[in-house]
């Protein structure tokens, strides 16, 4: 499983931590921006470079974690690209409801109540890893309607 990291200032230690705890744990990762802390930069441009990654990827399970302060802009940016299914997670069992439901294919974390937190964000990590979409006829026929919007 590729998985793509981008983060704005507000999530960018965070970020560097999850990077950490993924390679050390031998998931395939690439950080796509910022590369360094730097107070000005926007969420959009990391939010939309991961789901490009994710949308052209030929690996078989693409993924990407995204983290801004609330999680929220980099939903919002990252659902603007079809394909692309990303949900803001605060908790083990809203990572496991959105993988097996939705399919979901970004994390987005929120670094105002996470970054503190490491079994927490841990936790959300790992579920969301760890869990396969349930390929109900129901979520594949609702995924497929997002697709169509």
């Amino acid at each position: 499983m590729k998985i793509y990291l981008g983060s704005d200032h507000r999530g960018f230690h965070l970020k560097e931590k999850v990077f950490a705890y993924l390679a050390k744990r031998g998931y395939d990762v690439e950080d796509v921006g910022n590369e360094v802390l730097d107070p000005e930069d926007d969420f959009p441009e990391f939010a939309q470079a991961a789901s490009l990654k994710v949308l052209s990827s030929t690996d078989e399970d693409p993924r990407a974690v995204l983290l801004c302060g609330g999680g929220q802009g980099m939903a919002i940016t990252a659902n603007r690209f079809r394909g692309i299914r990303a949900s803001v997670i605060w908790d083990a069992y809203e990572a496991k409801m959105t993988r097996n439901d939705n399919d979901s294919n970004v994390l987005c974390l929120p670094s105002r109540v996470l970054e503190d937190d490491d079994k927490a964000w841990e936790g959300i990590l790992e579920t969301w890893l760890s869990t396969p979409f349930a390929t109900a006829v129901r979520y594949q026929r609702r995924n497929a309607k997002i697709d169509e919007l």
